[in-house]
């Protein structure tokens, strides 16, 4: 596949302004596409209100927080609280996001648009969290001002091109979070709940990609140093939770993220529906980050493999153990 800028031949042209303006017309676009397949939904009909009961403080009959009260999983505790810290960040992922694309315009109603319908996520899973008492809620509420507190920096505010590519992928990363939480949780109720949310970080994913695809066409260089430096530097936005590391660790271990979702679900997916290790006729920059993020994604694959081999040789351990 080759691609060819049809307006400013030299990458050194496009600057984030000029980008902003040629990408305003796929914005409208897209954002119009996006307005005609999402469904509102309402967040308190996924959270079961008949299982809540007061807590200790102002009631005279609260009843403090105990494990043997949640019907989730222990991984699901984890990742629950992990994707919830995650989604409490949206005031400063919202001043990120309209600091770089702006609030007027197409570029404005997409990014107001976004954040409604992200905050919709926060809501849900803490009345799910609270209701169901799925979580310690003292230490939920500790880890969430400890969170915010520390307030957020995107690692790719330099630059819109590189802003563009995260999101990219990172919303389809909170899609596989979220979704296979479900899964983990052990709790239909929270699997509904979070298939729900993960249908919204899909349609914000396709936005996102197709923007990228767009983006792609016009500054084709520019577009694959981007992906490139997005792809190898990635973290997830909740890296600064306390205590994130080894969250992190056991969501690997139990299969909500790991090194092999996150290439055979995350990055493969956007890297192969926009074919960007098939672009030619790049410039020597582009061919360069190009032949990178191939020899990168190429590394990781292995990487993926050496933790899927000591991944089943733990749970060979643990089914013998079992079965002594």
């Amino acid at each position: 596949m080759t691609i060819t800028s049809p307006h400013l031949g030299s990458s050194s042209a496009w600057t984030d302004a000029r980008l902003l303006y040629a990408l305003e017309e796929v914005v409208e676009k897209e954002l119009n596409r996006h307005l005609t397949v999402a469904k509102d939904w309402m967040p308190h009909e996924y959270v079961p209100w008949t299982d809540a009961r007061n807590f200790p403080g102002f009631f005279e009959d609260g009843q403090a927080w105990g494990k043997e009260q949640s019907k989730v999983t222990e991984i699901g505790r984890i990742a629950l609280v992990v994707n919830l810290l995650t989604e409490d960040n949206l005031p400063s992922y919202h001043h990120e996001i309209a600091s770089l694309f702006g609030r007027d315009g197409a570029w404005g109603t997409w990014v107001h648009r976004w954040t409604a319908e992200e905050g919709r996520h926060g809501i849900v899973m803490r009345d799910y969290l609270l209701a169901s008492r799925a979580v310690d809620p003292d230490k939920l509420e500790q880890f969430r001002m400890s969170h915010m507190s520390e307030g957020f920096e995107s690692d790719n505010r330099h630059s819109m091109l590189h802003s563009v590519a995260y999101v990219a992928f990172q919303e389809l990363a909170t899609r596989i979070s979220h979704r296979n939480t479900g899964h983990q949780s052990g709790d239909p109720v929270c699997d509904r709940m979070l298939a729900r949310i993960a249908t919204d970080e899909n349609l914000h994913m396709v936005f996102y990609r197709n923007l990228l695809k767009a983006a792609f066409e016009l500054a084709p260089d520019l577009t694959m140093q981007a992906v490139r430096d997005v792809v190898v530097d990635f973290r997830m936005p909740g890296h600064g939770i306390p205590g994130f590391e080894r969250a992190a660790a056991q969501m690997a271990i139990g299969e909500v993220y790991n090194l092999r979702i996150h290439h055979d679900d995350v990055l493969q997916p956007v890297l192969r529906h926009l074919k960007v290790l098939e672009i030619d006729g790049l410039g020597p920059e582009g061919l360069k980050a190009q032949e990178e993020l191939g020899l990168f994604m190429g590394g990781l694959n292995e990487e993926a493999s050496k933790f899927d081999e000591k991944l089943a040789a733990r749970k060979a351990r643990m089914a013998a153990r079992a079965g002594a």
